[in-house]
């Protein structure tokens, strides 16, 4: 078994008397994708978004269990919240640029963290957008407004925004489910690179995005882990009835 970057151990989570995700037990491996699959409502951003504690956010939310990052419990009380969410940068469904420039919103971390040194914020600001795949469309057009981008392109800025702050994982949740073809395969060709520098975690409901970019697949089912494995065995030959049904569609 390939080393653990993040481990999942008895982890439950209920909105107020809500049960959402129960007994989650789970080895993500470093630099490897892993993907999060199953119906809607079965819990799979909730459980990504344990992987930061923005679940922590909602008041209602309770949570058992332990989430080690580099064999630390991130739940324990002392744990630096906002450092964690640095190391483990979101990527939300729908990109969110902030309303200003492109390059403000790449370094905008960089500057909540005090980094004010010019050249500091240029070098990592090309650095984030080459990483992204975006340097090359955007590199004479810095101070455009963000807003006026495409919507892939808008995703790729929002994903540069979170490598600059050089996290050491990258959370997906569904980053091309509004996006077209064309931006959709440049997601994928994106995150099969990044995983050369990151840990990345990412949630999909298309099946054939989960089997060409992921190395390890997580099949939820009400709150639970029904399957996981690697990508290329839970997809061809699933210990289960249920996963079969879901990955070729025909899940009710």
């Amino acid at each position: 078994m390939q080393p653990a970057k993040i481990e999942i151990t008895d982890l439950s989570l209920r909105f107020g008397d809500r049960t959402v995700l129960e007994q989650i037990n789970l080895h993500l491996p470093a630099h490897q994708v892993t993907a999060f699959i199953g119906a809607s409502g079965c819990g799979k951003s909730t459980l990504l978004k344990c992987i930061n504690r923005l679940n922590d956010l909602n008041e209602l939310c309770h949570t058992l269990g332990s989430v080690y990052l580099d064999g630390e419990d991130i739940y324990q009380k002392y744990y630096d919240l906002p450092e964690l969410r640095r190391r483990v940068g979101m990527v939300f469904q729908t990109p969110n640029p902030f309303p200003m420039s492109i390059y403000d919103n790449v370094v905008f971390g960089l500057r909540l963290l005090g980094v004010r040194k010019r050249h500091k914020l240029h070098e990592v600001a090309e650095r984030s957008l080459r990483q992204a795949a975006l340097w090359d469309e955007v590199k004479d057009q810095l101070n455009r407004n963000a807003n006026e981008l495409s919507g892939g392109q808008q995703q790729r800025l929002v994903i540069a925004r979170a490598l600059a702050v050089e996290p050491d994982v990258l959370m997906l949740d569904e980053p091309a489910s509004a996006l077209d073809p064309i931006s959709t395969l440049k997601i994928e060709e994106l995150i099969t690179e990044l995983k050369q520098s990151y840990t990345i975690v990412l949630v999909t409901h298309n099946m054939h995005q989960a089997a060409r970019v992921s190395d390890f697949t997580v099949f939820l089912d009400q709150g639970r882990i029904l399957e996981t494995g690697r990508t290329r065995d839970l997809f061809t030959n699933p210990h289960h009835k249920a996963t079969e049904d879901y990955i070729t569609g025909r899940y009710a």
